[in-house]
């Protein structure tokens, strides 16, 4: 029994260098792929504008003037007090946008590695009016970011706002949302109803973002905070024991994407604990189960996963929870 228990750690031992080497052998290569990031400060530029500069700014980004708009309304907007306001503040925060930049490109070459046919968009920062809701925005050409919405949770702007709202608005989310923008793009909504596939499309997304943002941890991934993030590791088996118990993985019942996978101050498993609980986490747990799947099936490309139904995923992965 001692052979075999030291057999086993040796074995273990070896996977584990086996495995980080190859970690750091696609960082390496990750690392080398050419990327031509064409970064503009709309933001800045409008900030820093007078009165005869707009006809050139609406000659250079054309996509951010409303043709219904005279010329008139974006003078007045140059000495709007609620826009300076704005432009002060996201140039206290963004003055210096290098540390951005370079996660933006990080970002864009670890898609370029999984997903060649991926074009660099232009990345354009803008001031938005703070649309919370389209705070990133990405097309096949164009990266539009909008900064009033990384100021930082408890900045006085968000005031009016839903704690839960709030809390995502701060710069350490940003590069995660860019991620979650091109995952869009790719990972097709299911057609499938049940509760499982929605789980699992999210968990897809997720996966992605492991792949996509190394370097980032669990709770900016899912846009959690460290202590949501807690929770959720600490009570994973309590959350699949209830969807399990209650039959809710293959439910159709619409309502609950309202409860467990859109964004809500908590989960609600109409229990006392859901004050205490993130909202989303049946977000959590797909992500889960496509790390189980895919930790047993390391040699599925991404492309291969964002294409199997989530029945064959979720059966493959023989998922069981932390304790």
């Amino acid at each position: 029994m001692k052979w075999n228990s030291k057999f086993f750690l040796i074995s273990f031992l070896m996977l584990s260098v086996i495995s980080c080497k190859e970690e750091d052998k696609t960082a390496a290569e990750i690392a080398q792929i050419p990327v031509a990031l064409e970064l503009s400060r709309f933001d800045l530029e409008f900030a820093n504008a007078a009165s005869e500069d707009i006809s050139n700014l609406k000659i250079k980004y054309p996509y951010l003037f409303s043709q219904q708009y005279s010329d008139s309304v974006w003078i007045e907007k140059l000495t709007d007090t609620l826009q300076l306001e704005l432009q002060e503040e996201v140039r206290e925060s963004f003055g210096d946008f290098s540390a951005e930049e370079e996660a933006i490109e990080s970002l864009f070459k670890h898609i370029k590695y999984y997903f060649p046919a991926f074009e660099v968009p232009q990345v354009v920062t803008i001031i938005s009016d703070v649309q919370y809701d389209n705070r990133v925005v990405l097309t096949d050409s164009l990266l539009l970011i909008g900064l009033d919405n990384y100021l930082g949770s408890d900045h006085r702007f968000y005031a009016g706002l839903p704690n839960y709202v709030a809390q995502n608005l701060d710069q350490r989310y940003l590069t995660s949302d860019v991620a979650s923008a091109f995952s869009k793009t790719i990972n097709r909504y299911p057609r499938n109803r049940t509760f499982l596939s929605r789980m699992l499309y999210y968990g897809k997304e997720l996966y992605l973002k492991d792949k996509l943002l190394p370097n980032t941890q669990d709770f900016q991934r899912i846009n959690y905070t460290s202590e949501e993030m807690d929770w959720a590791n600490i009570n994973e088996e309590q959350i699949w024991r209830y969807f399990v118990e209650r039959e809710l993985l293959y439910s159709t019942d619409s309502k609950l994407d309202r409860r467990f996978l859109d964004p809500a101050p908590f989960s609600k498993f109409q229990l006392e604990l859901d004050s205490e609980s993130p909202g989303r986490l049946g977000r959590y747990l797909g992500w889960q189960i496509i790390r189980a799947f895919m930790e047993k099936n390391p040699k599925v490309t991404l492309l291969e996963l964002l294409d199997m139904p989530a029945d064959d995923i979720f059966k493959q992965s023989n998922y069981k929870p932390k304790k």
